[in-house]
């Protein structure tokens, strides 16, 4: 019985006394579903639940029939981990409202990270930036299928001509899970760079979103911006 666990083991009283980083994926999902099922404590629970689906981020992006076809969990549960999951994209998109400066790499990855991670099909977004690189807007241009989105220059140009644009901020995701750019993203950063350059806005950075993993151009010195 988790009852009778010791008080530091116990996800809740853990969690107060350390922090929710020293907790297991198994002990958060526990805090979650709060209950267990007859012969079953709570985090043994979770820890079934996390074999079953894989992880974490494939709870989330269970359909509402899969999730709810686990013995323990039902549609309460299901509205209550989507909102969780709306609650915390719109903690973080609240660092990319209009007129935040940008000043983190790792908060920029965050954002972009909760935008396209459950994304089932390759999306190509962009962040606008003015000179100061405070945000202008946050926008999903392209949309493809599960492994390319076809991206065009033009459209790009006129979006940022658009929002008046003095950098971007280029990003995209990969489904597959891998996070390394292949040839195709590499020879489309090169052309958006050098078809902005022609109107002065700067390619800050192309950051591939795959799963909770990221690939940053800047970081690996692939921009000149």
């Amino acid at each position: 019985m988790l009852k009778d666990w010791p008080a530091d083991e116990k996800p809740r009283e853990k969690l107060l006394r350390f922090g929710a980083k020293s907790l297991s994926d198994a002990e958060l999902l526990a805090i979650f579903l709060r209950t267990g099922v007859k012969g079953c404590h709570v985090v043994d629970l979770a820890r079934r639940l996390l074999k079953s689906f894989g992880s974490i981020s494939k709870i989330y992006q269970a359909e509402q029939n899969e999730f709810c076809q686990y013995h323990g969990l039902g549609v309460a549960k299901y509205v209550q981990l989507q909102a969780c999951l709306e609650m915390s994209k719109r903690y973080l998109a609240e660092e990319m409202q209009e007129g935040h400066t940008l000043t983190s790499s790792m908060a920029t990855q965050k954002f972009l990270t909760a935008e396209l991670r459950y994304e089932t099909r390759e999306v190509f977004a962009v962040l606008f930036l003015n000179t100061q690189h405070q945000v202008i807007k946050f926008e999903r241009l392209f949309h493809g299928t599960i492994n390319a989105a076809a991206v065009y220059p033009r459209i790009v140009v006129e979006a940022a001509l658009k929002y008046q644009a003095g950098a971007i901020i280029l990003a995209h995701n990969h489904p597959s899970g891998i996070a390394e750019p292949s040839i195709a993203d590499n020879q489309i950063t090169e052309r958006l760079e050098q078809a902005l350059a022609l109107i002065d806005v700067k390619v800050l950075d192309h950051i591939i979103v795959a799963g909770c993993h990221c690939y940053s151009y800047a970081e690996h010195g692939k921009v000149n911006g």
